[in-house]
């Protein structure tokens, strides 16, 4: 872990430095932080997202900390508001930024929804191609779903079509030589078979080899600097030191009415890096859910079923939905023995492997490699028209780039912030 913990004020100001555009609850910033960026600040509009980021990286006493302007006050906004209040300050910047990084809303892409070419959430990605020119970094990272690569039936489009990975990458390659690449998470010690599609712009006149050469070279080592295996991090691995059978319940700290589970403490390598830097009686976000008896007995013949039948990990078949009377076609039950699958934004898309219930929002952040001390603000979910508005503690943790991964790519990034220096 390369933490800034100690630097003189000098020092600091000698570290490459980001920008993060959509950070979310900041696992991207995370990752790059204690990989030794120095984050100058994050735009997130949504309340309990920066909520979340504002506790652990703008606070005293934590690990990693953004070194935020004065000119900037430390609260949510949204991109365009951000260019039209500050743009004087945002041109002293420009040609001054080592990394803008950012990932778009995806909802529009993605293929797990309904792909809505019209989705406004969409049209961020120009804002964010906009914020590029006003800031002219010296690298340009973007992340987002796989479905972003996918055509889109487009009838203003020359071919009728509109890809926005290939717009992205046309826009960019005016000032910057671009890279673009799908990574699986679970290669970089996420304990989770999650694709992402990335692209990695760098400005043309710093002469350098193809980064994601660099993040796939430099993939070995950096798990064997944390103690962690060559291959795939199990779900087994991640998550066994948080089951209610080993540590038990106690009532819930944030929520009335509720239990969480009682922490023990790790078992093994993996949870001893989530649980370094946090005290076991700071454990959060270990709530419980609320299953009513006939749903925990149909949890349990759920996983009883799929580990007979070798259906782990997997949705159900139609028949087997019908058998148990379940209308929800993503539901899966976790195979403790490999990486969980993508995680989502709905609870009960995931069951535990052995545990009749759906997983804590303590339990999703150790499969997206969130340390313990991280903790998460806000609503736990949120339902209707109010899912396209709010972003609550499940959600933010399935949104984020897994700080693992980002702490990866923000190591292999280095060289070419020297590279830009030279």
């Amino acid at each position: 872990m390369n933490e800034r913990k100690g630097l003189d004020i000098k020092q600091k100001l000698c570290l490459p430095t980001f920008i993060d555009v959509f950070a979310g609850c900041g696992g991207l910033s995370l990752g790059l932080m204690l990989s030794g960026w120095r984050g100058l600040f994050a735009v997130e509009k949504e309340e309990n997202a920066f909520s979340t980021l504002s506790y652990n990286l703008l606070s005293q006493g934590k690990p990693v900390k953004f070194d935020w302007p004065d000119w900037l006050p430390k609260k949510r906004i949204d991109l365009q508001s951000l260019i039209l209040q500050y743009n004087p300050q945002l041109k002293q910047l420009s040609g001054k930024i080592d990394l803008l990084v950012g990932g778009p809303p995806c909802q529009g892409f993605s293929t797990a929804g309904r792909r809505d070419p019209n989705d406004p959430r969409n049209a961020l990605v120009k804002d964010y191609l906009r914020f590029v020119d006003i800031i002219q970094p010296s690298i340009v990272l973007i992340e987002n779903v796989c479905g972003i690569t996918a055509d889109f039936d487009d009838s203003s489009a020359p071919d009728g079509k509109l890809n926005y990975s290939k717009w992205i990458k046309t826009e960019l390659s005016r000032n910057y030589t671009v890279y673009s690449q799908t990574i699986d998470t679970s290669l970089f010690g996420v304990p989770q078979r999650r694709k992402r599609f990335f692209v990695i712009a760098v400005k043309k006149e710093i002469k350098a080899a193809c980064p994601f050469e660099a993040i796939d070279n430099g993939r070995l080592q950096f798990l064997k600097n944390k103690f962690l295996p060559y291959v795939p991090v199990a779900a087994r691995a991640a998550i066994s030191d948080l089951e209610v059978s080993r540590n038990g319940k106690i009532p819930s700290s944030d929520s009335k009415g509720f239990e969480q589970i009682a922490y023990r403490g790790p078992l093994t390598k993996y949870q001893k890096l989530m649980n370094r830097k946090s005290s076991s009686n700071a454990m959060g976000d270990t709530r419980l859910a609320h299953h009513k008896p006939h749903i925990v007995e149909r949890f349990k013949k759920l996983i009883a079923l799929c580990q007979s039948e070798g259906r782990l990990n997997t949705s159900l078949s139609a028949e087997l939905r019908a058998s148990l009377g379940l209308r929800k076609c993503a539901i899966r039950v976790m195979d403790p023995d490999k990486p969980a699958p993508t995680i989502t934004s709905l609870p009960d898309d995931l069951l535990h492997y052995t545990e009749p219930r759906t997983l804590t929002v303590r339990e999703n952040a150790r499969l997206q490699t969130f340390p313990d001390w991280f903790m998460f603000k806000g609503k736990y979910t949120t339902g209707g028209d109010r899912r396209r508005k709010e972003v609550p503690r499940f959600t933010q943790v399935a949104n984020a780039v897994p700080p693992l991964l980002a702490e990866a790519i923000g190591t292999a990034l280095q060289p070419f912030y020297l590279a830009g220096k030279s």
